[in-house]
């Protein structure tokens, strides 16, 4: 039996660089890997999604050439198979090197093939089986596919095996108004599908502010994205021309018939078939694997990082997970998951960046707080861009000027709230940058602008 001071299985965005980390520090390791290396984030998530929206965007932008003043001789065309290849040659690098950088770590042993516990510190690949008194869970997940009727009988895609198509859908249809099918609602558009988002709830992205949601509605709507909201009693059923869902809405024909289905209703944790139950690590009621504040489950020496313990879904939030474990096990450092604040975007175009509490948190909270707001069409830079949609929002505490929280809904959103996240890290009152002068001209040069022009939450 192969033994190691600690067994990783999963190379997504934690387990190669805590590999490092423990090799480093002298740990013999081995990490198992049963599919493509690199996780969901280099093959099928942030990496691969954002080239897309890059080659949406610009194709976007050049049906736009006459608004800045530009001549292009006939129509704007997209070639899917260009853009499929494009974003391959993109993601391939990225994959082979997390999988070469490892195989050639010396003190770590790659294991390719899927990993199962059959003890609390054994953990079976194969007809192998490996031993460590620190074992580190690095699964990721996978999309939700929603009991949904008809979905048996019709053919459809998921953020998953989007990656492979490579032609230009006639008429998509997204189930799923949040993060994800809004950025593939938005990029097929662009790239001249008509387009249909299907969402039960009254309004996009729910966990948004309603003003964000609006703004995020508005945009999709102008350039063609037809919205089905309060979507009711979901079924799928085959159709002449492709797929026909059903919905039982407030308004609206009751049926909407696509050539492609794509699911965009969640994530799940990839933690069906690890063995868990011989280890005796807890789950909850949604397979997510439960951790303390050190993302150590309830067996001890056994941890789990990134999207399979539902503390955070995100790649940054992964790494972050990497980070706590290694300064509190290698640095003697005392890390949590809750030192950290929420932050995220999404990659609509404009994006939006988010960072602390909404506006409706605050106000529930009953703190007495401050807000902020300016449209982008006031914002220069904006203006010369061309870009002038969504609008800025931040909030602050009333009696501390510490900042509480930011919506950043424009151009270079999801930059620019990185600004404000650092303060709050820093425990730094509002005024400070009140204060500050930036760089003329710039989109960050409003948020002193914006905080000289606090008003009460009222």
């Amino acid at each position: 039996m192969p033994r190691f001071d600690a067994i990783i299985i999963g190379t997504g965005q934690a387990g190669p660089s805590l590999a490092r980390r423990l090799v480093a520090a002298g740990k013999k390791v081995a990490i198992i890997e049963r599919d493509h290396f690199g996780g969901t984030c280099v093959n099928n998530g942030c990496t691969p999604t954002k080239a897309l929206v890059a080659s949406a965007y610009a194709a976007h932008l050049a049906r736009r050439h006459a608004d800045y003043g530009v001549t292009i001789g006939g129509a704007v065309g997209v070639d899917m198979k260009a853009v499929k290849a494009r974003k391959d040659a993109i993601v391939a690098p990225s994959r082979n090197g997390v999988e070469r950088s490892l195989k050639s770590l010396e003190g770590c042993t790659v294991y390719q093939g899927h990993g199962r516990f059959v003890s609390p510190h054994q953990v079976q690949v194969g007809e192998t089986v490996l031993s460590a008194p620190q074992i580190f869970i690095n699964v990721g997940g996978r999309p939700t596919v929603p009991d949904m009727p008809g979905l048996d009988e019709v053919s459809y895609l998921t953020n998953v095996s989007m990656m492979d198509l490579d032609e230009l859908p006639r008429h998509l249809i997204v189930i799923g108004g949040s993060y994800i099918g809004l950025e593939f609602a938005q990029m097929y558009r662009r790239f001249g599908a008509q387009v249909t988002v299907v969402e039960m709830a009254p309004r996009l992205v729910p966990r948004e502010d309603e003003d964000v949601s609006m703004g995020i509605a508005d945009v999709l709507e102008a350039e063609g994205i037809a919205l089905r909201l309060n979507a009711m009693c979901l079924a799928a059923k085959k159709h002449p021309d492709g797929v026909a869902v059903h919905l039982e809405c407030q308004e609206g024909t009751p049926d909407v018939v696509g050539s492609h289905l794509l699911l965009a209703v969640g994530r799940r944790p990839n933690t069906d078939d690890l063995g868990l139950e011989q280890a005796g690590v807890a789950v909850d009621a949604r397979r997510f694997i439960v951790v303390d504040d050190k993302l150590q489950t309830n067996v001890p020496g056994i941890f789990a990082l990134g999207d399979c313990n539902g503390r955070g879904a995100f790649t940054h939030t992964s790494y972050n997970d990497f980070e706590i474990i290694a300064a509190n096990l290698l640095d003697g450092e005392d890390r949590r998951v809750t030192d950290r604040l929420p932050a995220y975007a999404l990659y609509t175009d404009p994006p939006l960046g988010r960072c602390g509490m909404t506006e409706a948190e605050v106000r529930k909270s009953g703190r007495p707080a401050l807000i902020a707001t300016m449209p982008m069409e006031d914002v220069s830079r904006a203006f010369e861009r061309g870009e002038t949609q969504g609008f800025m929002k931040i909030l602050v505490d009333k009696e501390t000027r510490q900042f509480l929280g930011a919506s950043l809904f424009g151009l270079n959103g999801d930059e620019i709230v990185h600004t404000i996240l650092d303060q709050m890290y820093g425990k730094v009152p509002s005024t400070v940058m009140a204060r500050a002068m930036h760089i003329h001209p710039t989109v960050t040069e409003f948020l002193p602008v914006m905080l000289q022009e606090l008003r009460d939450l009222e």
